[in-house]
């Protein structure tokens, strides 16, 4: 079971479409906005034709220390991808200022993750606007 996170904490996923890879949406194997699934990996750029029949794109990431995920996010966001852009996997809640930060706006962990890091940890980084460097450097 996973756990979906937002600014305001912990929430039951309410995706209903699935998710497909790149190739089957390309293929038009898949419904009209599907929920895409990638990887870390995947060329945003190679994308963007499939971008307004997404209806929410989740990009896995494989490691915590593997940042590549918030590139490509912050890649489909200047591609002009406008729908839900989620994290999943191995995200920590350390990272979900950079997560928001990058373009995403949630973040689905699994069950046991979000026993070991409770909702609390996560709303204490919600408030990912106004704790970044820049805002500092401003200050």
């Amino acid at each position: 079971m996973s756990v979906i996170v937002t600014d305001t904490g912990f929430a039951a996923d309410d995706w209903q479409a699935g998710f497909v890879t790149a190739g089957e949406l390309a293929k038009g194997v898949a419904v009209l906005r599907a929920g895409l699934d990638l990887q870390a990996d995947t060329q945003a750029e190679d994308l963007a034709p499939l971008l307004p029949r997404a209806g929410l794109i989740r990009i896995l990431f494989t490691a915590f220390n593997d940042g590549r995920g918030f590139t490509l996010a912050r890649r489909l966001r200047r591609l002009g991808y406008g729908g839900r852009l989620r994290a999943h996997g191995h995200v920590l809640a350390d990272q979900y200022a950079m997560a928001r930060r990058s373009g995403f706006d949630e973040v689905e962990i699994s069950a046991d993750l979000a026993a070991r890091q409770p909702a609390d940890q996560w709303r204490f980084r919600a408030d990912w606007r106004a704790h970044d460097y820049q805002a500092r450097l401003r200050g």
